[in-house]
């Protein structure tokens, strides 16, 4: 058996296919670079990344992108040969009654590909999606965002519109199908057909606890669309014992031997306080057709803790990264554009120091999910600057307003590097340390993150690697979608960071990174 989440630690709204035997499945990555997360698997049990498709700022430019914007809901189709992603780069959509929501689609002959420039589609709304029809005609569905009404009437239904299979861009005028069910917040559709119904899923109930998939269908692709005898697919909402929360924005897939399947976002608290800092994570349940309806195959919308696929889930407690190859940025992100470093011939990473913890537009940084309610992170790293704005270090982030860094900065009055901690809390900063920043004097500096469910502790060491810890704990559980404010849609991440705030000449090098699962 397969237990859920599948893909741990952010990995929101799935969008899955399966081609030739093998799954697919790609997630939203928000601001966060390069864009759209591709994962692989022959068994559901074990995935593997692919290179992201949106890697240059020539596919993707989300420089002063808000928190939690960027790529929204990403939708991945293949036909004839040819792989389809349609996504959102989210502009504004927390301030004022507007989203603003350019939705494109790039297409590539394999994963990996190369992909395309992108098509510009429509921005009347977010969460794209290409259906193919059998008859070789396209069409994009997207909700719709009407600034005029309120709350839950913003989200004023699903639009389709048909576009031209070799431009790609709209021929039609979008047609309202679909006004969602009783449950509200309407979003995320996907089309599919099946026998001779057209069958359309959107997530409902917005992205937290009461969350659902919901399914109806139609014969004509325009509607009118009739509900699901349950109306939804999968939803935890009425479960509160359910171990899979928030279930919902899901799709469906028909795999090579005939099963079908439904890959859709869930949550995991951390505690009673329902802060989930491994962000919205990927899960997976089995499929039945009875009557023309999809239904789980354990009955019930509840999601199962696990499900039957085709291997047995391999389990990995440490993941070592070195710099001798790109590989490790496959693990690895930066925000809103691509990292600036240099990988130098004796394996150091040297990660250029850019703007502070604060911007919206150039920050550096290689940063990884965290996965594991229970874990650490250690790096070793080297600043040769003795300036107090030429900084670098060990970051764990969920946003800029709500963060923990450990960094090495020059201090005047003791003629040395020190250690001291950087924290924002609902955008409120501290220096926890104060004035007795820990010196550590010149050359390489071991650091190290142990995080515990919701208790975070940082700790240093030299070249001896004698552990010391420092004297300050933290609640890591800030680190999540439910303390952001406005709420948010990522996760907590891991890793390196530099700035420089004098002149933009700075650097780090950094030797290693480890992530390590604790029991």
């Amino acid at each position: 058996m397969i237990k859920n989440p599948v893909l741990k630690g952010f990995h929101p709204d799935p969008s899955m296919i399966c081609v030739n035997g093998i799954f697919y499945i790609a997630n939203s990555t928000f601001e966060y670079f390069p864009g759209v997360a591709i994962s692989t698997s022959r068994d559901l049990a074990n995935w593997e990344s692919v290179a992201a498709p949106l890697d240059s700022m020539s596919m993707l430019n989300m420089t002063g992108n808000p928190k939690s914007g960027g790529i929204w809901a990403p939708c991945l189709t293949y036909n004839e040969g040819l792989f389809y992603l349609v996504f959102t780069d989210v502009k504004n959509w927390a301030f004022g009654p507007f989203k603003d929501t350019p939705n494109y689609i790039v297409k590539a002959a394999a994963i990996e590909g190369p992909w395309s420039e992108p098509v510009f589609i429509n921005c009347s709304g977010f969460d794209p999606s290409l259906f193919h029809d059998e008859d070789g005609r396209k069409y994009i569905v997207n909700m719709e965002w009407d600034y005029r009404k309120q709350g839950n009437a913003q989200f004023s239904g699903i639009l389709l519109t048909e576009i031209d299979p070799l431009t790609l861009k709209p021929i039609s005028e979008p047609v309202k199908i679909f006004k969602g069910s009783e449950r509200g917040l309407v979003e995320g559709p996907h089309l599919y057909k099946v026998d001779d119904y057209y069958y359309l899923t959107t997530a409902e109930g917005g992205t937290a606890y009461e969350h659902a998939v919901t399914v109806a269908r139609s014969k004509n692709i325009e509607g009118p669309y009739e509900l699901h005898p349950n109306t939804h697919l999968v939803s935890s909402k009425d479960a509160p014992d359910a171990y899979i929360k928030k279930a919902g924005h899901g799709s469906i897939c028909k795999s090579q031997d005939g099963r079908w399947w439904t890959a859709f976002l869930c949550g995991r608290p951390v505690d009673e306080s329902m802060r989930c800092p491994l962000g919205r994570e990927t899960a997976i349940a089995e499929i039945l057709w009875k009557e023309g309806w999809p239904y789980l195959k354990e009955g019930g919308i509840v999601p199962p803790e696990q499900f039957e696929g085709y291997g047995e889930q391999r389990k990995q407690k440490e993941y070592s990264y070195d710099f001798n190859s790109e590989s490790f940025k496959l693990d690895f992100m930066s925000l809103r554009s691509p990292a600036e470093y240099d990988i130098l011939e004796d394996g150091r990473l040297r990660l250029y120091g850019k703007e502070s913890l604060s911007s919206l537009h150039n920050q550096n940084m290689l940063v990884r999910r965290q996965a594991d309610f229970c874990f650490e992170a250690e790096t070793c790293l080297e600043l040769p600057f003795h300036h107090f704005q030429k900084m670098a270090g060990l970051i764990y982030r969920y946003d800029e307003e709500n963060q923990y860094y450990l960094r090495i900065a020059f201090r005047e009055e003791m003629q040395q590097m020190c250690l001291g901690i950087l924290c924002f809390d609902k955008g409120n900063f501290s220096m926890p340390l104060g004035q007795q920043e820990i010196p550590v004097g010149n050359g390489k500096v071991h650091l190290k993150l142990v995080v515990r469910n919701k208790q975070g502790e940082f700790f240093y060491a030299k070249e001896d690697k004698q552990w010391k810890a420092i004297p300050y704990q933290f609640d890591a559980s800030i680190l999540s979608d439910e303390y952001a404010t406005p709420m948010g849609f990522t996760g907590a991440f891991i890793g390196m960071s530099c700035q420089d705030l004098m002149d933009k000449t700075g650097y780090a090098d950094f030797y290693s990174f480890r992530y390590q699962v604790l029991d």
